[in-house]
Parts: structure tokens; C-alpha cells; sequence
């Protein structure tokens, strides 16, 4: 029997059967998963094959994890020499991002992006609480628009609490696995009791001593979308760490300077301050912004810390 999983707790997953029906699970207890060298072995979004245990308590036992088309994967937050799984099989990822009450850092954004372009997952932006934003925060926005859709990013501009833009966010989900991240307090789960007012999901105030926000999801789930296509809500991140990456592979995880690395003097080039460097070519020239390079070195400069912030 084979099926989806919408949630793992760490030991317990919540599996739908291909036939619809919802099981407890755990793993085999000899089940081997060659090449994955993670802390959490199934990850949401995983297809796995079944063993039924119990029909009448609706038990069962994974016996196999079925091929991942892709996954995104981040440094375990307990052990920094391991990586977590966040989430598999997707079809894009959205970052609900907020330029006030949390802000969220163009680093952070940037090392998201990174992230997904090395699984191969579309990324989409969503700037959430447009209802909060004075001059300066929407001339930030245009600004970052500007900088993203040049790349090739979809950018949006909404606010979930006075349903603006949310017409245009359903219909990037509808009918798409998508992954849905970012900081805690950014709005994701009022985004998805905007869409399931049934589920009355937990929010948790931005706190106020540090501007960041807390924790209302532990684990990752996913939902059925009733307008067609699935979301994986993931726990809000603080900081998040790169993996399986090497500093002379980063700038072709930029797409703006992937084209032009051919260009370069050397072809080990860092973009640095080696000379006939095409990318520095582009940011003196403006066609590569001055902030994306700035966050490129950053990223460079902080790969062997293993964080994001």
C-alpha cells in the first residue's frame, strides 16, 4: 500500500493512503535508506510504501521511501554536521518575507533563494503586512521587486489579515506542492486559516523585546488545498544553515552570475578581488545589484558558520 506523508513528528508520521484513508506510521525497524545521511529520515512529502498493522486503530509500518524528485534540505538546528529534510517532492516554495514587525533581512532572503536554486525548487516571494507599511517600507518593496523580478523572481505584495493580494497567492498554489517558509510571525499561519478557517491554527504575537517571532508551528504539515494543489507549512525559522555546498560552487546558485562565470579570467573564480572578474564587471556596471553581491559575499564569508540570520 503506498501513500503521502503529511506530517512527521520525529518518530510518528501521518500518512495518507493512495485509497484516502489516514494511518499512524512508523518506521521499519530495519529499514535501510542508503545515501541519506539525515536526522530525519521520511520527510513531509515523502511517498512511502505501507505495511497495514492495525485496520481498526488505522496503524502502519513504512517499509520503503519511495525516489524524491527534490527535497530541501537545511543544517540540522541540533547537530551542525548534519542536515534535516525539510520537505520533498515539491513543486515550488514560497518565503513569506515582512519588511516590518518581524523584518526579514535581504541576507536571509538570499540565502533562501540559494537554497532552492540547489534543489532545483521554483522560489516565490511574498511580502506579507502591506497593511503596516508606511513610505519607507514601500519604497523598500520596490525596490527589492525590482532587484528579485530582474532575476526572474515572482514577487508579491499582500496582506493576508485584509485579503489583499490573496487572490493572486491562491492562484500561484492551485494545484501545486508548494513549501511554504520563512521567520515566525511573518503570517504564514494566518495565510493558511485565511484559507482553512476550520483549523483555527495557533498565531503567537511577534515578540516585543527582540522584534522577532515565535514559534506556532513545531512541525511540518501539509494540507489539501480545496481549490486543488498542496502546502507544506513549515515551523518559523530564526536561522537556517546551508548544506552540501562548496564556496566556488555558490555564485551558480546566483542565477544572475551563473551566466556570466564562463565570462571570468580564471575559471576558479570567486568574484572577489581576482582580476578580469566578469560578475564585478556587471555590479560596477549596475546590470548585477550592488545588494545581491553584497549578500553573495556575505554568504561566502559566513558558509563555514553553517548559519543564517
Amino acid at each position: 500500500m503506498n501513500g503521502l506523508v503529511y506530517k512527521s513528528t520525529g518518530s510518528w508520521y501521518v500518512v495518507k493512503a493512495n485509497d484516502g484513508r489516514l494511518f499512524n506510521a512508523r518506521i521499519k525497524g530495519v529499514l535501510k535508506i542508503d545515501g541519506i545521511t539525515s536526522t530525519n529520515p521520511i520527510a513531509v512529502g515523502d511517498e512511502v510504501e505501507m505495511e497495514l498493522e492495525n485496520e481498526l486503530e488505522n496503524t502502519a509500518t513504512i517499509s520503503e521511501i519511495l525516489d524524491r524528485r527534490n527535497y530541501v534540505a537545511r543544517v540540522s538546528p541540533h547537530n551542525k554536521h548534519h542536515h534535516h529534510i525539510v520537505a520533498s517532492n515539491l513543486d515550488q516554495s514560497i518565503l513569506f518575507a515582512t519588511l516590518k514587525d518581524p523584518k526579514t533581512s535581504q541576507g536571509f532572503i538570499d540565502r533562501f533563494l540559494v537554497a532552492c536554486e540547489m534543489y532545483h525548487v521554483p522560489a516565490i516571494i511574498v511580502f506579507n503586512k502591506a497593511d503596516i507599511y508606511k513610505k519607507k517600507e514601500n519604497e523598500k518593496f520596490e525596490l527589492l521587486k525590482s532587484i528579485y523580478e530582474a532575476v526572474g523572481y515572482k514577487v508579491v505584495l499582500a496582506s493576508v489579515i485584509q485579503h489583499q493580494g490573496m487572490e493572486e497567492v491562491k492562484e500561484l498554489l492551485k494545484d501545486k506542492t508548494t513549501l511554504l517558509s520563512g521567520h515566525s510571525g511573518v503570517g504564514k499561519s494566518t495565510l493558511i486559516n485565511n484559507i482553512f478557517p476550520e483549523l483555527d491554527l495557533k498565531i503567537l504575537e511577534v515578540s516585543g523585546w527582540s522584534g522577532k517571532g515565535m514559534h506556532s508551528t513545531t512541525f511540518a504539515e501539509m494540507f489539501d488545498l480545496p481549490f486543488g494543489g498542496k502546502i507544506i507549512d513549515t515551523p518559523g525559522i530564526r536561522e537556517l544553515g546551508l548544506v552540501d555546498l562548496k564556496k566556488e560552487e555558490l555564485s551558480g546558485y546566483f542565477p544572475e552570475m551563473r551566466k556570466l562565470v564562463n565570462d571570468c579570467q580564471f575559471n576558479n573564480c570567486k568574484h572577489y578581488n581576482e582580476p578580469g572578474c566578469a560578475v564585478k564587471a556587471a555590479v560596477n556596471a549596475g546590470t548585477i545589484s550592488e545588494e545581491r553581491y553584497i549578500s553573495y559575499l556575505t554568504i561566502m564569508e559566513t558558509m563555514e558558520e553553517n548559519s543564517w540570520s
